[in-house]
């Protein structure tokens, strides 16, 4: 154990700022807040990372003290965009891309992504990482060691280190990992399906703390192995909105923040929106649907099957604040649950910042989720399932009714549990008690 009061916690991630996106936000909060707690964070970080986008904005929010520690990382991105003709294209997570017409050259190498990259691309980070950091923990030493995936290989930087220096550890799970929705599209074999397998066992059986984000995940992982299991959610940040002064639009404004893809195209909303455009003038006059973040053609082919293409306004990718300030103009948040096998335990940061927009959310998933109870529970919105578009109808009109009243906003009861800092103070206490 360190000497002194504050105890050092170290973190082992693969996304921090300036990289955008939602990955970045859970431990870029957690280091913000918890010096609050006794606890001093010690970030460990590719510095050159494969970053989709950039987001400057979240630099503000990186603790002016804190110590980051950096190494190189190599990745197979470029050889697959010299294979396949898109040098100087940004690839996302897995080497997919929906968009795109997918020829043999994408398949083969996606089959060679999911048979030879095992767990994932970050995989040729991990033994240079654990002898740079047998290095640096022996001349700085930590109370905790923290990973956090995906990407998953970073879990394995934490077992080597559990192995050979005995550190207290927790591996952190944002998603699942061999029951990730996505997990088929990486055409694995027997093999590297058991190889997973092996790996995600010994992750969970070996980690001093297992946290993950929903009941669902822990109920999987601990059939996989895990028994020591903490349920820490994502939450959102009071902070971020103090930066907003944004009056809401007169429109009747649906908005979705994130990407869009086929897995997530919510259906029942496209067609309960597209019945009540042709019912009802007033609703068909007032309507504007407003995606924002990235969104698959095969999304919008169905937006415009449906007749609303014209309602849709597409923003595109936006700095964090930005997202924050399209929520807060809008009347209803729309969220989407992957449809999917294994998605009740699906529970993304996204919905704890709609919570904080007090606005209606209105998500489309599973009332099996773990979501649902969390909605119950606080009174944000509503959930309805995919198939259902007579209840998805009666619920939007329900929510057009109260907004010409100008009454629509939220009032949720209890949100706060949710905040960054009560999260920071939950995991402050999982780590006391590692001690």
């Amino acid at each position: 154990m360190s000497n002194g009061k504050t105890k050092r916690v170290l973190i082992i991630t693969y996304y921090w700022p300036p990289s955008g996106g939602a990955p970045v936000q859970r431990w870029l909060k957690f280091a913000k807040y918890l010096e609050r707690f006794g606890w001093q964070p010690v970030i460990y970080t590719p510095e050159n990372p494969e970053s989709f986008y950039d987001d400057e904005s979240l630099m503000r929010d990186v603790p002016k003290d804190i110590e980051i520690v950096k190494s190189h990382i190599w990745e197979p991105y470029d050889i697959y965009r010299m294979l396949t003709g898109k040098k100087g294209e940004k690839i996302a997570v897995g080497f997919t891309s929906a968009d795109k017409k997918k020829g043999v050259s994408h398949n083969l190498l996606m089959w060679l992504r999911g048979n030879l990259l095992i767990p994932d691309p970050r995989i040729f980070w991990v033994n240079p990482s654990v002898r740079f950091l047998k290095k640096y923990l022996k001349e700085n030493p930590v109370d905790v060691v923290v990973t956090t995936g995906p990407p998953h290989s970073l879990h394995l930087i934490g077992l080597k280190l559990k192995r050979k220096l005995k550190v207290k550890w927790l591996a952190d799970f944002r998603d699942p990992w061999t029951n990730i929705y996505y997990i088929d599209d990486l055409k694995l074999g027997k093999i590297a399906k058991s190889i997973h397998s092996r790996l995600e066992r010994k992750v969970v059986s070996c980690a001093d703390i297992v946290t993950v984000v929903s009941r669902g995940m822990k109920n999987y992982f601990e059939s996989v192995g895990a028994s020591n299991i903490e349920i820490l959610t994502n939450g959102f940040d009071r902070e971020d909105w103090k930066r907003c002064d944004i009056t809401q639009d007169k429109s009747f404004t649906i908005t979705h923040v994130g990407t869009l893809t086929p897995f997530s195209n919510p259906v029942s909303v496209w067609q309960a929106l597209s019945e009540l455009c042709k019912s009802n003038a007033t609703f068909n006059s007032s309507l504007v649907i407003r995606l924002v973040g990235h969104v698959d053609s095969k999304v919008l082919e169905y937006i415009k099957q449906c007749g609303l293409i014209d309602k849709t306004v597409i923003v595109g990718q936006v700095t964090h604040d930005d997202a924050l300030k399209y929520q807060l103009r809008s009347q209803v948040l729309l969220l989407a649950i992957p449809n999917v096998i294994n998605s009740e335990g699906i529970l993304t940061g996204k919905f704890f910042e709609y919570m904080a927009a007090n606005r209606k959310i209105l998500a489309v998933g599973s009332k099996r989720s773990d979501l649902i109870k969390i909605l119950k529970d606080t009174r944000v919105g509503d959930l309805v399932e995919y198939d259902n578009v007579a209840e998805t109808k009666g619920i939007i009109e329900n929510y057009f009714e109260f907004y010409l009243l100008n009454q629509l906003n939220s009032n949720g009861y209890n949100a706060e549990v949710y905040s960054r800092v009560e999260i920071t103070r939950k995991l402050a206490n999982i780590l006391d008690k590692m001690l």
